[in-house]
């Protein structure tokens, strides 16, 4: 298993994990692990939570702050927000793309610069941040890494 430090990463997200694992674990593309010659846990789930987090996150402020506009409005907005697109490009500045454990055929396919990787794994890092402490600091997190600018 491919050993890497993560402390370039943790000070470009502003984060330090207490658990590492939980950061391994989000940066654990599924073919590295389907490969690994030990069980390993890869990020999906961790996606599938961080997606959920900040989709929360992102229509609980919506809504606080845009108390005149319509449901609609509302998801439209969000759904503008919380896009791949939007992710990959935050995760290409963040520079997630090297820290990603990848099987070789992803590898040989450049996967450490796929828009949908790399989207997939700063979902998987919100999940593990909020795993790893909680939902205070990972609203902190998004405000501060991924939304910059109002909503």
């Amino acid at each position: 298993m491919k050993k890497t430090n993560h402390s370039q990463l943790e000070k470009k997200l502003g984060y330090k994990f207490t658990n590492k694992q939980l950061l391994t674990t989000a940066l654990t593309h599924k073919t590295y692990a389907f490969e690994a010659q030990i069980p390993l846990e890869y990020n999906e789930r961790l996606e599938f939570l961080g997606d959920s987090i900040l989709s929360f996150v992102i229509s609980e402020k919506l809504y606080q702050t845009n108390i005149y506009f319509s449901e609609g409005e509302l998801t439209r907005r969000r759904a503008n927000a919380v896009n791949n697109n939007m992710l990959a490009d935050v995760a290409t500045h963040l520079n997630i793309g090297p820290f990603l454990l990848l099987g070789k055929g992803e590898l040989k396919q450049q996967g450490s610069k796929n828009r949908t990787n790399l989207a997939n794994a700063l979902e998987a890092l919100i999940g593990a941040i909020y795993l790893d402490s909680d939902l205070e600091t990972i609203r902190k997190f998004i405000f501060k890494k991924i939304y910059t600018k109002e909503l």
